[in-house]
């Protein structure tokens, strides 16, 4: 389930927004003062389907494994265990395809028309 967005990595590009099958996050600018970052906004829809975390550009999103809330959980921990991007590590979108995935515009198939 996503429980973490990290305002000090994202740069409000909402990709994550328009990623999410399940339309888990209102954008960056709409649920923020600063308006820096998407506010996850329904995250007991999330089917923890990992998109968001995959298509991040930077690596701001943390979704646990588990389909059940998370609580307590820290920025500062989720960073000191090395979770953010770890999803799209592990699916092989290493720093080195950073540039690959940037252009990426597969996520576009999802939005609105």
């Amino acid at each position: 389930m996503i429980e973490l967005i990290s305002p000090a990595r994202c740069t409000g590009c909402n990709i994550c927004v328009s990623v999410c099958p399940m339309d888990v996050f209102q954008p960056a600018g709409s649920g923020r003062a600063d308006g820096t970052a998407p506010v996850i906004a329904r995250q007991s829809d999330c089917q923890t389907c990992f998109l968001c975390e995959a298509h991040c550009p930077d690596d701001a999103l943390y979704v646990a494994p588990d389909a059940e809330t998370v609580t307590g959980i820290a920025e500062d921990a989720v960073a000191a265990a090395g979770l953010f991007g770890s999803y799209r590590r592990a699916i092989g979108w290493t720093a080195a395809h950073r540039e690959n995935r940037s252009a990426d515009q597969t996520f576009r198939l999802l939005a609105p028309h």
